[in-house]
């Protein structure tokens, strides 16, 4: 049994003021809910700036080792608590990835992952500044488990789930930035948040696995936005699942939140056996999956 939390937040429009509000929240993560498992927002060092393309945003990418994991390691050590965290990483001169960084429990750097899949939509030009990973789908190895860890717009792809369950993931971890536009109506913006959240249950349930996704939240305007719509209502609703979907613990969508739940890693392989999907699989027959369409 571990206990987990997701540290939901907005962006506090200074990084000082950001940086203390994630410490205070790990220390109660830790100290006051007994948690050891730490889940943070995608980019959770200050605003979304994929909205935007700005050359001059490249100056804030920092590299793997760095600034960041220097800072969440040493929260993580002073905590006893594994983090998952994220980072602009400035690769090389020009190659920037949106990566996903795992402390351990003893501060030292466990592991990184590269969002493979990126976005380039309205409100979110990703491909202008990221670089797609390519460390393909491995888990990370921690003193909580083994880490198969995603970011946002993987969320959507059932293929990179299941390639981390096949390598021996017990938990599907996703930090995420995600939200409406405000342009949208009540429906469709209903419509949107179902089906993120039903995409993911999907997941935890086709492997079998507990899922944990933490969001942003509140609204972030576009940079130079003089329409008061014009910018992103992050909506939330970080949420902790259960290898059968199950919710067990959902943030609200227009507050910060510390999410806390309580996850018993036996059950994978109890629900695998009852749900023996991956025994049944019938992989002689998915060669057409690696193309791109079946002309």
């Amino acid at each position: 049994m571990i206990k987990t939390a997701l540290i939901q937040i907005r962006n506090q429009q200074d990084s000082s003021r950001q940086t203390d509000s994630i410490e205070r929240q790990a220390k109660r993560a830790a100290l006051a809910t007994g948690c050891s498992l730490l889940v943070m927002p995608e980019l959770h060092n200050g605003d979304y700036f994929c909205q935007t393309e700005d050359t001059n945003r490249f100056n804030s990418a920092e590299p793997i080792p760095g600034p960041t994991t220097d800072w969440l390691g040493s929260i993580a050590a002073k905590y006893r608590l594994v983090i998952v965290g994220s980072v602009f990483e400035r690769r090389g001169p020009g190659v920037y990835h949106n990566t996903a960084v795992v402390l351990d429990a003893d501060g030292s750097l466990a592991g990184v992952y590269r969002k493979m899949h990126i976005p380039d939509d309205p409100g979110f030009y990703e491909k202008f500044y990221f670089t797609p990973g390519d460390l393909g789908f491995e888990p990370v190895d921690t003193a909580v488990g083994r880490l198969g860890v995603l970011v946002c717009w993987d969320q959507w792809f059932p293929e990179a789930a299941r390639l981390m369950a096949l390598a021996g993931a017990e938990l599907l971890l996703y930090p995420t930035a995600i939200g409406w536009d405000l342009n949208d109506d009540a429906a469709e913006q209903a419509r949107q948040l179902d089906a993120w959240m039903t995409v993911q249950r999907g997941h935890a349930i086709a492997n079998g696995l507990p899922l944990l996704a933490c969001n942003r939240v509140g609204f972030e305007s576009a940079p130079g936005a003089t329409d008061p719509k014009d910018g992103i209502q992050f909506w939330g609703n970080s949420f902790i699942c259960g290898p059968q979907g199950e919710i067990l613990a959902r943030a609200p969508s227009d507050q910060e939140s510390l999410l806390v739940a309580e996850i018993d890693l036996t059950r994978n392989e109890q629900v695998r056996r009852i749900w023996p999907f991956l025994r049944d699989r019938r992989i002689d027959a998915y060669a057409d999956l690696l193309k791109r369409w079946r002309d």
